[in-house]
């Protein structure tokens, strides 16, 4: 576990009403920025609890990666006094994260219009799969279909003619927990100045979409659609992954003293009064034939001969790890990409470390995933419930603790 430091967002309380993985992406990005994020589950808990396997002594891998940092609490939210202490909750919170389906909190009569009468300054996260407006505001979203809609399969994969292919991680999960992350921040920031709150709303779809920024101005500029290119790059070539003699190498030789800089490295000079590759424009139109005469050079030597010659070189390039391999790279570990935290069941845990550095408030992950129900009697504690009001509500399962 790494020691506890200050992060920038100390100070701001958020309740997060959200489960698997955007919402749950936006509370850890804040947790790991310093805020005291409080997870709201219902009984039964989080889905990914479930998300077996794999898991370590029982515990779910992938809830354990998600929900370091917070404190868990679980609530009946069917209940009147379940709703009763979440209310109470979010009197005194600056931030509610939820991705429910779009009705569902103000069914629950926690909806934005009114929690904000009792708390003016509640900056009220939603994040969906396609945004709380628009002809598509009531449809239930996923990874999957937000990938296929906002472009971004129809731009990923060996090329045309070949199945759509999504992207092997949920970006438009992962990236709409960042934008969310950002939005109550700058939220957060508007706060502190004017005391007001106010919501903040995004989605899976828009999160994909911006993912398309270079293909989106082909598009734009030319009315075409650009399609797969493999690893290659759609404005810019030599730019993708080639084959050596035993494995994979990524090259970014796009620019033309890089390009010049590279064939002297793999001793083609020749190619550079070659008429089909003699700039990047004439690059991009010839692209297939350069990627097999260029696969043809990488393919006599070893990925580790063409790095350390590249390198040498000052072109761009680099090997094709697989994630353990990312986990052991000397980088990765100097950079504290990957720390532990100490779980009272799982016991020494590895997680993705915070991937902003603050040179005077730094954050970090100081505290493990929690287990089911742990911080419920020292949270209502906090919300000013005594001894005798907590045990009722245990009893009645309004409130659930941790299993002993």
């Amino acid at each position: 576990m790494t020691t506890a430091a200050k992060g920038p967002l100390e100070g701001m309380k958020v309740i997060e009403l959200a489960h698997i993985m955007a919402g749950p992406v936006c509370g850890m990005m804040l947790a790991d920025m310093g805020a005291d994020v409080i997870k709201v589950e219902k009984p039964e808990g989080d889905d990914s609890r479930r998300f077996l396997p794999p898991d370590i002594n029982g515990e779910s891998a992938a809830y354990m990666m998600m929900n370091r940092n917070k404190r868990g609490v679980v609530l009946d939210l069917k209940s009147e006094d379940g709703k009763a202490v979440l209310r109470r909750m979010l009197e005194t919170a600056d931030v509610v994260i939820e991705n429910y389906r779009m009705g569902t909190m103000e069914k629950l009569g926690l909806g934005y219009e009114d929690l904000r009468k009792t708390n003016p300054g509640l900056i009220y996260c939603e994040i969906s799969g396609f945004g709380r407006s628009g002809p598509y505001a009531t449809r239930g979203g996923f990874d999957l279909i937000a990938q296929g809609m906002s472009g971004l399969m129809s731009i990923t994969g060996e090329g045309p003619g070949r199945p759509p292919v999504k992207s092997g991680a949920p970006v438009t999960d992962i990236t709409a927990g960042i934008l969310a992350a950002l939005g109550c921040a700058s939220a957060y920031a508007r706060k502190l100045q004017t005391g007001e709150g106010q919501k903040v709303d995004t989605s899976l779809f828009e999160a994909g979409i911006t993912h398309t920024y270079w293909q989106s101005a082909i598009a734009f500029a030319t009315g075409v659609a650009p399609g797969p290119l493999g690893s290659a790059h759609p404005l810019n070539a030599p730019y993708q992954a080639f084959q050596t003699a035993d494995g994979w190498i990524t090259v970014g030789a796009a620019n033309q003293k890089n390009w010049e800089r590279m064939l002297a490295v793999i001793g083609a000079e020749e190619l550079a009064n070659d008429e089909r590759f003699s700039s990047n424009h004439a690059r991009m139109q010839n692209l297939a034939a350069l990627e097999d005469i260029l696969n043809g050079y990488f393919s006599q030597q070893s990925s580790a001969d063409w790095l350390e010659r590249l390198e040498s070189a000052g072109v761009p390039a680099g090997p094709v790890l697989d994630v353990g391999e990312m986990h052991r790279d000397p980088q990765t570990l100097f950079r504290q990409m990957v720390v532990e935290t100490e779980h009272p069941k799982a016991g020494t845990v590895k997680a993705i470390g915070l991937p902003i550095k603050f040179s005077e408030t730094p954050g970090g992950i100081t505290r493990p995933a929690p287990l089911l129900g742990q911080h419920s009697r020292q949270v209502l504690a906090q919300a000013g419930y005594d001894d005798e009001a907590i045990d009722a509500m245990l009893a009645s399962g309004a409130v659930r603790g941790p299993a002993v």
